[in-house]
């Protein structure tokens, strides 16, 4: 497999401050001056006014408003996608339309054979049993082609000539996540040529994506695709 070649072709070919607490206090008030009485026996001089106990002062941190409040729970953290994952593909039953598109228009040829595929699957009341794939089977530097693939549990009737029932791949192979539009797929692919050079694995001449978000109703710039490289 010539890696150097574009990205694509080459697999083919191939993320408180507390307030002071001094209480205060009042000193006695001194007596009063005893007033003469008209008789000879003075007067006894007057009680000194009680002193009231020191004022209790609590700092502002005492006070449950002025508490600091507890930590709140760190945002979970999204775990990087796989990358090179090994990954054990498992055969399904699929209903499969061939395709064959060009470069400049590929995506748009994907959407036509999904569409296809729906339509027929409507038709006749099945519904998918996951998530829509294509297969790469060839490419050249003006296009490629493919196999638009739909997983079901049960034998759909009445295929067009370019429809037919299948099985999806199988076997050990690798898995890339890829997230945003189709055509910046090639920054994932040029990511995964380098990871099997410095890996030094062997891929067969084939590769697959799994659509984990309906490429039908989904803008594209929030797609999720999972890409599986077979190995030999």
């Amino acid at each position: 497999m010539n890696l150097s070649q574009p990205f694509r072709m080459a697999l083919i070919a191939l993320v408180a401050v507390a307030l002071g607490g001094a209480a205060w206090a009042q000193s006695p008030a001194p007596a009063a001056s005893p007033t003469p009485a008209p008789s000879a026996t003075p007067a006894p001089a007057a009680s000194p006014s009680p002193v009231p106990p020191p004022a209790e002062t609590k700092s502002p941190a005492d006070t449950p408003a002025a508490q600091a409040p507890a930590p709140s729970a760190p945002a979970p953290v999204q775990a990087a996608d796989p990358f090179g994952e090994e990954f054990s593909l498992e055969s399904k039953k699929v209903v499969v339309m061939r395709g064959k598109a060009n470069w400049d228009a590929a995506f748009d040829s994907l959407i036509d054979s999904f569409k296809a595929l729906a339509a027929v699957l409507d038709k006749q009341g099945v519904k998918p049993a996951g998530n829509v794939m294509v297969v790469y089977t060839s490419t050249d530097d003006t296009g490629f082609t493919f196999l638009a693939q739909v997983p079901v549990e049960q034998d759909v009737k009445n295929l067009a000539k370019d429809m037919s029932m299948g099985k999806s791949p199988d076997g050990k192979a690798l898995k890339f996540v890829h997230r945003g539009s189709y055509d910046n797929m090639d920054n994932t692919y040029e990511a995964i040529t380098n990871h099997l050079e410095e890996k030094k694995l062997e891929a067969k001449d084939t590769f697959i994506e799994e659509y984990l978000t309906d490429p039908l109703k989904t803008a594209e710039d929030k797609l999720v695709i999972n890409v599986y490289v077979p190995l030999k």
